[in-house]
């Protein structure tokens, strides 16, 4: 019911499945009058058209075609889709005309193919979210209290794509909370089969018992922690508590074969982007003395693994480098050129230096000035624990978080945005590095903000 990664794979097969049944379709088509004839076109066709589809799909991935909004907004589906189906039309047309070894006879077959398939993944998609919209909703009660539990019930109660609604809902917090025996005798009349509850939520104490009753009338009992997790990709703040960090967040020892998979990463990737990114420094230099005529670099200390500062090198944006300073903001503004830099992040390049030393990592919480940190470390429960593992230069809760802060303290978004960063720090893996770094190329080229 709330496992999304189930149903990533079932989309994605029911994908690949689809393009190799239009492509034999296609054939069938244009060449079922002679066995021979179409035996060899298979043949032909199959080894560059399974190349095709390893980038297609991956283009699907980075579009967010198998992520959870995505699945159950169905408004999104056509635009969405038929934007990654033009791109994926145009990488078919640039992979057949200008790679000789793939060229395929006549060129009419992509173009014919390309109609087969679009119409073939749209209705697969059309069908799959009807089929998963529909159906008879599980009647639910939800008991605990605070921001999670709501967020959990206005998300579910207004979402048919859960096939569950919320018919009783207990807040713990308030001081009308039904006495223990209302609460069952309304989970019996209501003909509720699913339970969310927060087992973490101290005054649960005493309606466990009778909770635990209830198993034997087939009632099923959800952590409410869980599934916040599972639908909104972020750990609970409610939920972190020094036990919490022992059971869930793994020490750096035990992932030696990750950190050296993605140490490998960071050194390849930073040195073939800082190469390929060579050319762009003297334009960024005119650009920068044309503009109001200052220096090129501008070094802020930031602070990193296991709470070191580090200098950390970016083109210059600001008229000047206030370093977070109070006193040194009054005046301080964003170039005409530092605009431009910031749109397109050509001013994060010089970081690739700070990957490469092995000082930040491609992947990981974003790094903070020290004098911010100072403050979120006392207003911010638990915030430290960010700076177990090194800063990246994207990372989930850049990806996620929509509204992140900027230059000011906040500590109320900046908690929002830790329950994000716990949630790398619970999962991290190569896969999951390798899943943030292509939707960073995403953002980067649709040119959201980060």
């Amino acid at each position: 019911m709330f496992s999304h990664r189930a149903e990533t794979i079932f989309l994605f097969l029911g994908d690949i499945l689809i393009l190799y049944a239009s492509l034999l379709v296609m054939l069938v088509i244009r060449y079922s009058e002679s066995a021979p004839l179409f035996n060899l076109m298979f043949t032909l066709h199959i080894v560059p058209f399974s190349i095709l589809f390893i980038l297609w799909t991956l283009v699907f991935f980075i579009a967010g075609l198998y992520e959870k909004h995505t699945l159950f907004l169905q408004k999104q589906l056509p635009q969405l889709l038929s934007r990654t189906l033009l791109i994926n039309a145009l990488i078919a047309v640039l992979f057949f005309y200008f790679i000789p070894a793939f060229e395929i006879t006549p060129k009419s077959n992509l173009f014919f193919y390309l109609f087969v398939s679009s119409l073939a993944l749209f209705f697969w998609r059309r069908y799959r979210l009807s089929r998963t919209a529909g159906g008879e909703c599980e009647r639910a009660a939800i008991i605990g209290s605070g921001v999670e539990m709501e967020r959990i019930t206005s998300e579910i109660n207004h979402n048919p794509r859960y096939r569950m609604s919320f018919k009783l809902v207990i807040d713990t917090g308030s001081q009308a909370m039904p006495e223990v025996a209302e609460i069952t005798r309304r989970i019996r009349d209501e003909k509720i089969t699913l339970v969310v509850a927060d087992l973490f939520d101290g005054r649960m104490e005493k309606l466990l018992p009778h909770l635990y009753s209830s198993l034997f009338t087939g009632v099923r009992f959800v952590d409410m922690h869980q599934i916040y997790e599972e639908m909104f990709d972020s750990i609970p703040l409610s939920l972190t508590r020094y036990e919490w960090f022992l059971e869930n967040i793994p020490s750096i020892s035990s992932h030696s074969t990750y950190d050296f998979l993605k140490r490998m990463m960071d050194v390849v990737v930073s040195l073939v982007l800082g190469l390929l990114s060579i050319p762009l420094y003297p334009l960024v230099f005119i650009a920068i003395k044309l503009d109001d005529g200052g220096a090129l670099f501008v070094f802020q200390s930031r602070v990193g693994q296991k709470g070191k500062l580090m200098q950390t090198i970016k083109f210059r944006t600001m008229s000047r480098n206030d370093e977070g300073r109070e006193d040194l903001k009054q005046g301080n503004k964003v170039t005409r050129v530092g605009i431009f830099l910031r749109r397109t992040r050509i001013d994060e390049l010089p970081q690739l230096w700070n990957v490469c030393k092995g000082e930040m990592s491609l992947i990981g919480p974003r790094p903070e000035m020290p004098t911010l940190v100072e403050i979120y470390e006392r207003e911010v429960p638990y915030y430290g624990i960010r700076h177990l593992i090194k800063p990246g230069l994207s990372g989930w809760a850049q990806l996620y978080h929509k509204t992140p802060p900027k230059v000011d303290a906040n500590p109320e978004e900046t908690a929002t945005k830790l329950s994000y960063d716990l949630y790398y720090l619970k999962h991290r893996s190569f896969w999951l590095d390798v899943k943030i770094a292509l939707k960073t190329i995403k953002v980067l080229l649709s040119r959201s903000g980060v």
